[in-house]
């Protein structure tokens, strides 16, 4: 009796999923004739790449939950940073208006500072993002390059974030009744 060799250890089959429970028993029959001694196992090939790719799917979704955790504190750390500069230029805000100073041309005023923090931090995160993505990537047999489209999409998604965080505060801030800051004077 000829031994199987210790290699011959994976056998695909394509089959016609019509009748599966019969294509089953003829390779194992077909398995039990020619390796006796060996046990059967089978697994679908769908369900082994799944099997392959969960800590994957984990990782993302794990990822996910923390980026969304993480703009969320980011936008509170804006909305907490408008509100402490809004209330700390409340004076110059009143002088500003009393003198002619537009609704938009404040807000623009108040909006203008943050946006460059902003800009200022994309252009430090996203050579990080693309070296950490880069190097997540180079462990896959079969990977993609990191498209540059992801990153032209997240800046002005983050500009967007950063503009609905704090333009409330500023709109308040330049409607507000320049006589009630200046009163205090």
């Amino acid at each position: 009796m000829n031994k199987a060799p210790e290699s011959l250890r994976t056998l695909l089959v394509r089959y016609n999923a019509r009748d599966l429970s019969r294509l089953i028993r003829q390779v194992q029959d077909k398995f039990k004739t020619d390796l006796p001694n060996s046990s059967f196992d089978y697994e679908f090939l769908d369900t082994h790449i799944q099997n392959l790719y969960t800590s994957e799917q984990h990782t993302a979704s794990i990822a996910t939950v923390f980026s969304l955790l993480a703009i969320f504190v980011a936008c509170l750390g804006l909305f907490g940073l408008a509100t402490f500069i809004a209330e700390q230029r409340t004076k110059e805000i009143g002088i500003r208006k009393v003198l002619g100073a537009s609704v938009p041309g404040i807000t623009k005023l108040l909006t203008g500072d943050f946006l460059k923090l902003v800009m200022i931090a994309i252009l430090i995160a996203s050579p990080i993002a693309w070296y950490m993505m880069n190097k997540w990537l180079m462990a896959f047999s079969y990977r993609i390059n990191i498209n540059a489209w992801a990153f032209v999409i997240s800046r002005p998604t983050a500009v967007i974030f950063a503009l609905l965080t704090i333009s409330a505060h500023a709109i308040k801030a330049a409607l507000a009744n320049p006589v009630k800051s200046l009163r205090n004077e």
